[in-house]
């Protein structure tokens, strides 16, 4: 069952969607500020976020930008303004769709029906797996011999490229270029080097070795079948 997170002060426009939400057979979960709602998706993986711009605590689209910092989940923005600058905001963040109050229900039904599916499409499976080392890419979760692993969005982005580019020499500005941009703008290599020995302790043992560093080179990921 998909679960969704509905943030919305307003506690009957809240219920609304919640129950409306629960027809479709969705689980709703709703959350009417933002402590609530960071509360609920630290404890929770959510496949969809329904997020009021204007929330008590401050702008939606901030909270999103931290959302969006930690895993890849959809959202759609509420909204009671309509204004270009605002829409086009909420698309640069990322956002999955835009929906001005007042607005018809089953619009809004339909509307989380074809995001849901056309996720389906785009993530497909996104898990690797070595020995019990686990990641799913989707979720942005991580497990080492059952144990959940904290790791950060960039060591998230470094483990996505060493994974599907196994056993092969990456170099040091290969990475750059695919962890930040083309230009290596806002890092160094002395940040990189500090990110990978971060990963390395997060993952690695004295019998468990996965990013083996290839002197004058680069990095490589060791992808054995255990």
């Amino acid at each position: 069952m998909k679960r969704i997170l509905v943030v919305e002060d307003d506690i009957m426009l809240n219920s609304g969607l919640c129950y409306n939400l629960q027809l479709d057979n969705y689980e709703a979960i709703p959350a009417y500020n933002m402590p609530s709602a960071e509360e609920n998706i630290r404890d929770m993986d959510f496949d969809l976020i329904v997020l009021d711009i204007n929330l008590p605590e401050g702008s939606g689209f901030d909270f999103c930008k931290k959302i969006k910092s930690r895993r890849d989940v959809p959202v759609i923005f509420l909204t009671a303004c309509d204004m270009e600058e605002d829409v086009m905001k909420g698309f640069e963040l990322g956002a999955e769709d835009y929906i001005t109050k007042p607005f018809n229900i089953n619009i809004f039904r339909k509307k989380v029906g074809a995001i849901l599916r056309r996720c389906d499409k785009q993530w497909g499976e996104n898990i690797y797996t070595q020995g019990s080392f686990i990641v799913d890419f989707n979720r942005f979760t991580a497990t080492l011999e059952g144990e959940q692993i904290t790791l950060t969005p960039t060591e998230y982005k470094m483990l996505k490229i060493f994974t599907e580019n196994p056993n092969k020499v990456l170099t040091r500005q290969a990475l750059l270029e695919k962890l930040w941009d083309c230009h290596g703008n806002f890092v160094d290599e002395h940040a990189l080097t500090v990110n990978i020995n971060r990963l390395r302790g997060k993952i690695e043992s004295e019998n468990r070795k996965y990013i083996k560093t290839v002197y004058g080179m680069g990095y490589m990921w060791i992808n054995e079948k255990w």
